[in-house]
């Protein structure tokens, strides 16, 4: 996976956290504005970064079992990953009052499970893990930063914009792998 293809992926990821920075970024006050953007990028690019660490370790027991099927894996997960943020974009924004520790838990853990399932395929694709989460968590960082400052003047019209062009952009990331493993690119 080149440069490029690692950037796409990290701003694919980083769009279910971008969403719910702009609607978190709703329901708070004028004057803690900054610090709940901070709070979200914190939060949403620490769970970014980690769980294609804990996907990674864990699926790599399994690549000699499974190294004629990887390609597939990989192409199914972004796939069925890229379905459900398309599909999730439809649904309706969740405002809330507060953002306590273990709000902001829950949302990161939720926000970064596709995380924790692109883990799985770098396994199988070779790619240098560390450094792969670290983009990807600065990414998400930057721009659930971003959305939390923005999110009340973009309001849920521009959420599920975003999350449905990290959908396209993660099915089309599994199919191009698909096609270089078939040896079509």
């Amino acid at each position: 996976m080149n440069l490029i293809d690692l950037f796409l992926l990290a701003v694919s990821l980083s769009m279910d956290a971008f969403s719910v920075s702009v609607c978190g970024s709703l329901a708070l006050a004028p004057a803690s504005r900054l610090r709940g953007a901070v709070r979200f990028g914190a939060w949403f690019g620490f769970f970014q970064f980690l769980m294609p660490v804990v996907g990674f370790y864990c699926a790599s027991w399994a690549i000699d079992y499974i190294r004629d099927y990887d390609h597939w894996i990989a192409f199914f997960l972004l796939l069925y990953l890229g379905f459900n943020m398309i599909r999730e974009s439809r649904e309706a924004c969740e405002l809330v009052d507060s953002y306590s520790a273990r709000r902001m838990f829950t949302l990161a853990v939720a926000t970064s499970i596709d995380a924790l399932a692109v883990g799985i395929s770098f396994a199988f694709l070779s790619v240098r893990v560390l450094e792969s989460s670290l983009l990807i968590g600065i990414v998400t960082f930057c721009f659930s930063f971003a959305g939390g400052l923005i999110g009340f003047r973009l309001g849920e019209r521009f959420r599920s914009r975003a999350e449905s062009v990290g959908g396209v952009l993660l099915c089309l990331l599994g199919i191009k792998i698909l096609l270089e493993h078939l040896g079509y690119l």
